[in-house]
Formats: structure tokens, C-alpha cells, sequence
């Protein structure tokens, strides 16, 4: 079964089909569904490498991330290999295992060079060594999670983000803010955790406000690094205690809302979380969040590096959106 039949069946050129099937972006959406259910029905499968040796490419997309149990890096990757399934290109995932993995393997062997036509790299910080040897591949390369010198980047303006969360938590009277963030131990994007960070500190001055050195702790970006900011902060007593805290992630905030129960206080009415992301277990607890959509970064980065392999120009892509969602962990402080 080849594309010939396709054709005949659909009553599209050869041509036609041939662009369906890769689902490049010269063909409607509505022509590539059509080719590929008939594909399916007559059970016509491609060969990946007979289209190497006919167009140079190998058909597929590399994505690197520093770990794979992590929230945002395993929702970005469905949006990137929905994408890539739809164009009929594969996804050669490297993991590079947190700070102990084995760099080595994906970096400095040469595996990039041959094996994938485009690289997405998901919140990564690059040695000198390491980005020369991506730029000997000479592959489209897109970041997902945090700017990087050089590259394109998928993802939401970070000040922007924290500037909301500020604003929310001052709006319902807020003074007394404490910020949890630090650097994530996996190896995310360096430009992420102090964007967020001066985006706080940025908005809370803009409104007048201080912040207070004590009040700015290191939470991993972990749900265990969040409840151990949490006990850090609230252990100091009501005296020294912010009315509110502003979080760089949702996961700090659950272990932050976690580590104020223990500590006997009342979410909200003794100290309101607010965190960052839109995750699904904050749905659950009812954690109040600016929600961003990593699966649609994902999926809008895949198409933007095909884009690029097809031979459209790397022009600069917009911030992702990001909202706010006003639940239960958030509230005004107690008279």
C-alpha cells in the first residue's frame, strides 16, 4: 500500500498527499484529517527511512529535559509529541536525569547530529561545551519554560506573572508578603526562579511596599522544599509571620498550604498562598494560582521548529497566556 492509492482514493495529487501525510503547514487541516483516515483505513504505514534518503531527514524531534517526573515538563511533553504525531514526526526524548545524570550521553557524544532534524529543550541551562556542540548540529532548537541566549523561547512573561499575583494579594489588603522561590534542584531555566523573583520584588515596590530579607526562602521548587520553606517562615511566630505568601510555583504553594496547617494557622483567614502554574492537584485543594498552559507551549513550539525544518524563517514568538484563578487560598488579612 503506497500513496499512489491514497490519491485514488481521496482523489488528490500524489504530491497532495505526500505534504498531508508529513502535515505540513501548506496543506489545510481538514485535507491532512482526510489523508490520514484514509491512510488508516487501508492500513498504509510510512517508512521513515526511505524518507530520510529522499529528503535528508531523519523524521523526527529531539526534546531534552532535565527530568521527567516533574509537573511542567510532563505536560509540555504531551503538547510536543501531540504535535509531532500529527505531523507524523517521532519524538527522540533525552533525559538527562537531574544534577547526578549523564549530560555526557546527549551533549558531547554526537547523538543530536544524526538522529533528529529539530531540538526542543525544556527550562535548561547549557554550558559553553554544551550549546557549541548544539550549534555544530545546526538544528531549528526551541526552549520551553525560560529565555536563553540565543534561542527562541516558548513560555509566559515571568514579571508579568508575579506582578499578577502581587496585585491580587495587595488588592484584597495585603502589606506583610513572603516570597518563595530559589532555584530548582533539576536543573530548570536559572532566568525562571529570579524573573519570578524581581517580578515580586518589582511589583511590591511599586505599591510602596518592602521586602523583608527573612521573608524571601528557598522552596527548590519542589512540593518537599515548599513545606520546608513553610516551616521555616511559620515557626517564627505570630509576631514575625507575613499575612500572605506568594509562591513561585503551585507546587511550594501545596507544601507551603501543607506546612500552615501543621503549623495550627487557618488557610486563609490566618495566612493566604497564592502560587504559579495551574496545576491540577491545585484544583483539588483549591489553591488560589496564575495558570499557564505548558501542553499549548509545548504544542506551539513543535510547530514552530517544524516550521523551521520546512524552511520558514525563526521569527520571535509572543508570551504564552497566563490568568489568574481566584479560589480558596486566598483571602483578606484578619482585622
Amino acid at each position: 500500500m503506497g500513496i499512489q492509492e491514497i490519491a485514488t482514493v481521496t482523489g488528490l495529487s500524489k504530491s497532495t498527499v505526500s505534504r498531508a501525510l508529513r502535515g505540513m503547514s501548506t496543506v489545510a487541516d481538514s485535507t491532512i484529517d482526510q489523508v490520514r483516515r484514509v491512510a488508516d483505513e487501508l492500513g498504509y504505514v510510512p517508512s521513515s527511512a526511505a524518507a530520510g534518503l529522499a529528503t535528508g531527514r531523519q523524521r523526527a524531534v529531539g526534546v531534552v529535559v532535565p527530568v521527567i517526573d516533574r509537573w511542567f515538563y510532563v505536560k509540555a511533553l504531551g503538547g510536543v509529541d501531540a504535535e509531532l504525531r500529527r505531523a507524523g514526526y517521532d519524538l527522540v526524548l533525552y533525559n538527562l536525569g537531574g544534577p547526578g545524570g549523564d549530560r555526557d550521553r546527549a551533549f558531547r557524544r554526537s547523538m543530536l547530529r544524526h538522529r533528529v532534524d529539530a531540538l526542543v529543550l525544556l527550562s535548561l541551562v547549557l554550558d559553553e561545551t554544551e550549546r557549541a556542540e548544539l550549534e555544530l548540529a545546526r538544528h531549528p532548537m526551541i526552549v520551553i519554560g525560560g529565555p536563553a541566549a540565543g534561542l527562541r523561547n516558548v513560555g509566559v512573561d515571568d514579571v508579568v506573572v508575579a506582578g499578577i499575583a502581587v496585585d491580587h494579594l495587595c488588592g484584597l489588603g495585603h502589606r506583610d508578603v513572603a516570597y518563595v522561590g530559589g532555584q530548582d534542584e533539576a536543573g530548570m531555566n536559572v532566568a525562571v526562579p529570579w524573573l519570578r523573583r524581581d517580578g515580586f520584588v518589582d511589583a511590591m515596590a511599586g505599591r510602596g511596599l518592602s521586602v523583608r530579607d527573612e521573608w524571601v526562602l528557598d522552596g527548590r521548587f519542589s512540593f518537599a522544599g515548599g513545606v520546608d520553606a513553610g516551616d521555616a517562615l511559620f515557626a517564627r511566630g505570630a509576631v514575625a509571620r507575613p499575612t500572605a505568601v506568594f509562591c513561585a510555583s503551585d507546587e511550594m504553594a501545596l507544601g507551603v498550604v501543607l506546612a500552615a496547617r501543621r503549623a495550627g494557622l487557618s488557610v486563609p483567614e490566618d495566612v493566604s498562598v497564592i502560587g504559579i502554574d495551574g496545576h491540577e492537584y491545585g484544583e483539588v485543594v483549591g489553591l488560589t494560582t496564575v495558570a499557564q498552559d505548558p501542553e499549548a507551549q509545548g504544542r506551539t513550539a513543535a510547530r514552530a521548529v517544524l516550521a523551521e525544518v520546512d524552511g520558514a524563517a525563526a521569527g520571535p514568538l509572543p508570551a504564552a497566556p497566563a490568568h489568574l484563578v481566584v479560589r480558596a487560598t486566598t483571602g483578606p488579612p484578619r482585622a
